[in-house]
């Protein structure tokens, strides 16, 4: 698929890796669907990225509903849907025993139910629209790309409902892609290491230097553009289906 023929969907649009994704696909020609619940900041990247390029859609990734409405309208604003991006996630950290108390159930729940079921719940209501494209080079018909982590392979203290969720959508991966292959449609899925984010941003330089020195190769943290850049080469490669890809520079997260 050629980048000026995206037609996307990118959950969590408006800020960070999202934001960044939907940044380079708009300037490489595609046009882009922002879903996520800042409507401040939804309305600031669609001026920056251009009305004609981009739209906002508040939207809930866990209802059901909601979702399916929405990617209907996204579709209708696109002209298509054939790229759907899952970048929305909540970070969830807590320990199983806390200081005062086990972790509430809740608190996992509302984990799991945003990075696991949220990715799945867009998923599968882009899948239903995507099927119906018209078959390009492969017979592809679209591409769904979710948002995983290094922590779903070798979480640290805290991260149990967090490493939970994330291994979960690695996990999907595979079968969601064996299944929709008869269809045309690619499944694919990031796992970024540490990358720079706000909360990143407000820490000491001595912090930042730490988080920095961690990463084997190269020792920085990494960017929105780095994960941005391979979404680009994940939807021009056709032949790329049924696999995580872990964007880390060789680092391995330690047990806290």
């Amino acid at each position: 698929m050629q980048l000026s023929e995206v037609r996307a969907v990118v959950t969590g649009g408006v800020s960070g890796l999202g934001l960044a994704v939907a940044e380079f696909l708009v300037a490489n020609g595609g046009k882009v669907a922002l879903f996520d619940l800042n409507a401040e900041k939804g309305a600031e990247a669609v001026a920056a990225l251009g009305a004609d390029k981009a739209a906002f859609f508040p939207t809930n990734v866990t209802d059901e509903a909601g979702v399916a409405a929405n990617l209907a309208a996204a579709k209708d604003f696109l002209g298509g849907l054939n790229v759907t991006m899952n970048c929305a996630g909540i970070l969830g950290a807590g320990r199983v025993l806390g200081r005062e108390a086990a972790m509430p159930l809740a608190n996992f729940q509302t984990t799991v139910m945003v990075n696991l079921v949220g990715s799945f719940n867009v998923a599968k209501a882009a899948a239903e629209l995507m099927q119906h494209n018209e078959a390009g080079v492969d017979g592809e018909r679209g591409i769904i790309i979710n948002t995983a982590s290094v922590a779903a392979y070798e979480g640290q203290i805290g991260q149990a409902a967090y490493s939970a969720s994330k291994g979960g959508v690695v996990g999907m991966t595979l079968p969601m892609a064996r299944e929709l292959s008869r269809f045309g449609i690619r499944v694919m899925t990031i796992a970024p290491g540490v990358f720079w984010t706000p909360m990143v941003d407000g820490m000491p330089e001595n912090v930042q230097q730490s988080l920095a020195a961690s990463i084997p190769f190269p020792s920085r943290l990494g960017q929105p553009s780095d994960f941005a850049a391979l979404v680009g080469h994940i939807i021009g490669n056709v032949y790329l289906n049924g696999e995580t890809i872990r964007l880390d520079g060789a680092t391995r997260l330690a047990p806290k």
